[in-house]
């Protein structure tokens, strides 16, 4: 995500006094380019339903399986699901990494996702075993460079607006909507910002 994108989207947001305070206090969020959607894919595998720190180590354990820590296809196909299981991944993500590792064996890296739209991208990525709304969500975001997804399954949104807002319970996703309407179409970086209230040591 260029500068000019994240200084607008800063400008935009800061009209809202909540998020003012944080974009006050927090850096700002910095976007990684990377084109390796496997390995991004994999990772938010990973990290599903787990804290930060907890999923960074899994994740580094799984790194380590590979020369310079780069995932090889093939080999991830062909591994023993005990070895998998020996990092840390349970029975479950194990079966999901193999079903990506085949899906961008045989078909994945000949799709082009620069090319298609949200919606497009969460109707070729739902196909594939273990593949959710948070996880593509978390790919719009942090692959693809989508300013405006808003990731209302994920729980440290959810306790982030909770907190922020000074809300009884934790907000639905029709009131997550309702509240982020005036972020658009910024929603991505609000979301960072957000996250950083309660950071666990990976945000």
């Amino acid at each position: 995500m260029n500068s000019k994108i994240l200084n607008n989207a800063i400008n935009h947001l800061n009209k809202d006094k909540n998020l003012k305070k944080l974009i006050t206090k927090y850096d700002r969020p910095v976007f990684k380019s990377d084109d390796n959607y496997f390995n991004a894919l994999s990772k938010s595998i990973i990290y599903q339903q787990l804290s930060g720190k907890v999923a960074k180590i899994i994740y580094n354990r799984f790194l380590d399986l590979f020369k310079n820590q780069t995932p090889d296809l093939e080999l991830i196909i062909d591994i023993e699901n005990i070895n998998l299981r020996k990092i840390g991944l349970s029975k479950q993500k194990t079966e999901y990494i193999k079903c990506l590792s085949k899906y961008f064996h045989e078909t994945g890296n000949s799709v082009d996702f620069l090319s298609l739209t949200d919606i497009e991208i969460r109707d070729e990525l739902i196909q594939i075993k273990g593949i959710g709304q948070w996880t593509i969500d978390m790919f719009l975001m942090f692959t693809m460079f989508r300013t405006d997804i808003l990731p209302v399954a994920d729980l440290g949104i959810k306790k982030a607006y909770k907190e922020l807002f000074n809300l009884k319970d934790l907000p639905s996703a029709k009131e997550m909507i309702k509240i982020s309407k005036p972020w658009q179409p910024y929603r991505t970086i609000s979301c960072c910002y957000l996250w950083k209230l309660l950071d666990d040591g990976d945000v």
